[in-house]
């Protein structure tokens, strides 16, 4: 958690309603959390090359089928740069194929989710999220 201790949550997604019931559940849990959302990987790349050392994300969720550059191409333009090496990289997608997830653990998400079919399971998704940020619940 940086700037006073508000978490900053970066989301890259092309489902306006995906992006809201995950954007609602962190608050939810995390009522100053900070979601920066961007609609493809082109985008989420875009947007952290333009954040200063400070202003980085503590915490990136990225849908893996996106437009442009989807969850893993993000992931693997990101692996090997310092910059971005110590920010949690999250995937999550409505698809479990084992190559999805196996391409994604490999260019350094620390996680792979499965987009939840109930608010249980989006709990439980937003906990892990929270807790990669640094933050107790």
């Amino acid at each position: 958690m940086k700037r006073g201790g508000t978490t900053h949550i970066l989301l890259a997604d092309d489902d306006g309603e995906d992006q809201e019931l995950l954007k609602e559940a962190l608050h939810a849990d995390a009522p100053d959390a900070e979601v920066a959302i961007v609609w493809n990987g082109a985008e989420a790349v875009s947007y952290l090359s333009g954040c200063s050392e400070g202003a980085l994300p503590d915490v990136i969720v990225l849908d893996y089928k996106m437009p442009v550059l989807n969850g893993a191409e993000v992931l693997e333009h990101l692996v090997g740069n310092e910059r971005y090496a110590s920010i949690p990289k999250i995937v999550w997608s409505s698809s479990n194929q084992q190559e999805y997830i196996d391409r994604c653990i490999r260019s350094g998400a620390a996680l792979f989710v499965t987009k939840p079919n109930d608010m249980r399971e989006l709990k439980k998704i937003t906990d892990k999220i929270l807790s990669l940020c640094g933050r107790s619940l």
